[in-house]
């Protein structure tokens, strides 16, 4: 009878500290997400940058660089600003693991990190709360993105539906990027260093679909930036906002809505343990 009771009591037991842990884990990731949060609003100068950056990159694009350029097939430069306009959402989205490399090593070079892992909280929560607030800003980045987008005169031709199917996919490039960032974060030494993160964003982004078609391109080249993750996620957001313009006929190109799925889910199956193992491994 004894023996029973106690079997039953250690059971009862057990369920609520599972729950417990995935409780704390979630309640440790909001808390690192609304810390994150804070700071931004406290210091507006720094969101100010992150999300003006992406209107100066547009307006420089598509009218001053835009009006020389042509569309794939042809075309006039509306066109092109039709065709740009998606690959700058890439742009944008690609463009934010450096910010999350840099805030993730200026915490840790300041011993914010260090501190974090002395307290009692979620070994994960640190990388998910990151993860979690570079959505909530990828969001409003979007969003700015789109008002400019529409006030240019671009308009998404497939409706609604397939407006939210390529934000979609541009936000899961997005999630994919933010453990690269986290996991670059945590390797480089110094806050100077993580700057220098730009020389590999910058050609990974021209060498891509984002600005002209792989097909103009010098023939390894353009087979390069065809099977760019970047490639395909531009593809598929052109397709879905209604925007494709002109094929070369390749597989990756007519097949980019599935790439820009397993792309970044290839990114993050790679990139989030790794991070996550990277931060475990911190000395304290």
């Amino acid at each position: 009878m004894s023996t029973t009771a106690t079997a039953s009591s250690a059971s009862s037991a057990s369920t609520p500290t599972g729950r417990g842990r995935l409780y704390w884990a979630l309640a440790d990731s909001w808390t690192v997400v609304r810390r994150v949060l804070t700071h931004y609003r406290r210091k507006p100068v720094l969101i100010a940058w992150q999300l003006g950056f992406p209107i100066v990159s547009v307006l420089l694009y598509g009218y001053v660089l835009g009006g020389a350029m042509r569309p794939p097939g042809g075309g006039e430069a509306a066109d092109y600003r039709n065709y740009l306009l998606p690959g700058m959402f890439v742009m944008t989205m690609s463009f934010g693991f450096m910010h999350t490399a840099t805030a993730v090593v200026h915490d840790q070079s300041k011993g914010v990190i260090d501190r974090f892992r002395s307290m009692p909280m979620a070994p994960s929560a640190v990388v998910t709360g990151r993860g979690l607030t570079d959505l909530i800003v990828a969001c409003a980045e979007l969003s700015i993105l789109l008002a400019t987008a529409l006030a240019m005169g671009w308009r998404a031709e497939s409706g609604v539906a397939g407006a939210a199917g390529a934000f979609g996919v541009l936000l899961l490039l997005r999630f994919a990027l933010t453990w690269v960032g986290v996991w670059l974060g945590l390797l480089v030494p110094n806050p100077e260093a993580a700057g220098g993160l730009f020389v590999v964003a910058f050609p990974l982004t021209m060498v891509s679909s984002v600005f002209a078609a792989p097909s103009t391109m010098p023939g390894w080249l353009g087979t390069v930036a065809a099977w760019n993750p970047l490639s395909a996620t531009a593809g598929a957001a052109r397709s879905l906002f209604g925007n494709e313009i002109g094929s070369d006929g390749s597989w990756v190109q007519e097949h980019a809505p599935l790439m820009a799925v397993v792309w970044p889910l290839a990114i993050t199956a790679v990139f989030l343990p790794l991070a996550i193992r990277r931060y475990q491994r911190l000395s304290r």
